[in-house]
């Protein structure tokens, strides 16, 4: 029972500190704050989280947890499904929503590195990569090259996104952006096949969140057909 207790009071203080990193960013955020909205004793938070760059590390490290995408027979449907998923649960999971703004902000490149954009292209690339392999894509796609194009066309919808709506056609935005983009890779009979339909975001996010818990341990985008 101490040990559930202790990881209900974990999940409280990250699910505080997540909107409040959400809201004010990395720098304006405070302690105080999170303490407010956890309702913890501060000997709690310290507990699990020593310091403020404890607890951005914390919700960071929940971005790519807690999803598991099971393999696409396409591997284009497959990179489809990641975006559509990622949209959903950045508009519908605190946590996700924070760890994206903490890990484009400029301040958090400079405590925290590169890892967070690291992985997301990591994880375009290998898909592409399948994809190329499996004769998904046209002749002359350079695999490298198109995985930087669809990541950083992805970060600059959310970035739009967030400031213009609050997230609130972050969706509908991402199922442009694959229609815009994807005919400039994929052969046309695969590409003729691609579901890109705000309606399959949610569905594919809370089946991967089934399987995730089902599987009894969180995700991320390095494992095979596991992307956040």
């Amino acid at each position: 029972m101490r040990q559930e207790r202790a990881v209900r009071t974990r999940r409280l203080i990250l699910d505080a500190a997540a909107s409040v990193f959400d809201e004010r960013g990395y720098e304006a955020a405070t302690i105080g704050e999170v303490l407010a909205r956890a309702g913890v004793t501060k000997g709690a938070l310290y507990f699990h989280f020593p310091s403020k760059r404890a607890l951005a590390e914390g919700v960071l490290g929940e971005q790519f947890a807690g999803f598991v995408l099971a393999p696409r027979v396409s591997k284009l449907q497959e990179l489809v499904d990641m975006g559509l998923a990622l949209a959903y649960r950045m508009r519908c999971r605190p946590v996700v929503s924070a760890s994206a703004r903490l890990s484009l902000g400029q301040e958090m490149g400079a405590v925290f590195g590169t890892w967070t954009i690291r992985t997301w292209l990591d994880a375009t690339e290998r898909v592409l990569r399948e994809a190329q392999e499996q004769g998904e894509l046209l002749p002359q796609v350079d695999v490298a090259e198109s995985a930087w194009v669809f990541s950083a066309a992805w970060t600059g919808v959310q970035v739009y996104s967030h400031t213009l709506s609050g997230r609130e056609d972050l969706v509908e935005r991402v199922c442009a952006l694959f229609e815009h983009l994807l005919p400039s890779v994929a052969v046309p009979a695969v590409l003729g096949r691609l579901v890109i339909d705000p309606a399959r975001a949610a569905e594919v996010a809370l089946e991967g969140e089934r399987l995730a818990a089902e599987a009894g341990e969180p995700a991320g985008l390095d494992g095979v057909g596991a992307p956040a």
